[in-house]
């Protein structure tokens, strides 16, 4: 089958502090968007490392897994380029460790910034997705799964990119 459909493999960071979420700012085609530290599953890692380097990428913070929140299926069509494409996203909550203020954030993430709930549902059209506030949910609702939901076998960890 040479034109096989295959989604997208995003992880995503649910941070919580004190009734406020983190959140990033971040540079779309479609403006500035919020979204949850999040971003692609690279060759050679698991899902739960994926979403660890995500969350230092664009927050400049250690983060450590510790629960699945959930899986999530979404589609998506590029305002520019009108592709169709659908994102698979594992999110994770955990543990929000040092900040290393010396770290550039990713390419495209402006800033980091903490929403309460109600601040979240309010800005619901600068969301980069609906998953935004569906993970964030989910969370509230205490949906947390066993890290060994998501088995990583050992032939993907000993991949080695071309």
């Amino acid at each position: 089958m040479p034109n096989r459909w295959k989604p997208n493999v995003t992880v995503a960071a649910i941070i919580e502090q004190d009734g406020r979420f983190m959140l990033v700012e971040e540079e779309t085609a479609d403006g500035l968007k919020l979204n949850n530290p999040a971003g692609h599953l690279d060759p050679g890692e698991s899902p739960v490392d994926a979403c660890a380097r995500e969350a230092l990428e664009e927050t400049a913070h250690d983060f450590t897994p510790t629960a699945l929140v959930g899986i999530y299926l979404n589609r998506f069509t590029r305002t520019r380029s009108g592709d169709d494409i659908t994102y698979l996203r594992f999110a994770f909550t955990g543990t929000l460790g040092a900040h290393h203020a010396w770290r550039a954030l990713d390419d495209g993430i402006v800033r980091t910034v903490w929403l309460t709930l109600d601040e979240l549902r309010a800005t619901q059209e600068r969301h980069r997705s609906p998953l935004v506030l569906q993970c964030i949910t989910d969370y509230l609702a205490g949906r947390r799964y066993a890290l060994e939901l998501v088995h990583t076998d050992a032939s993907v960890l000993n991949h080695v990119a071309a």
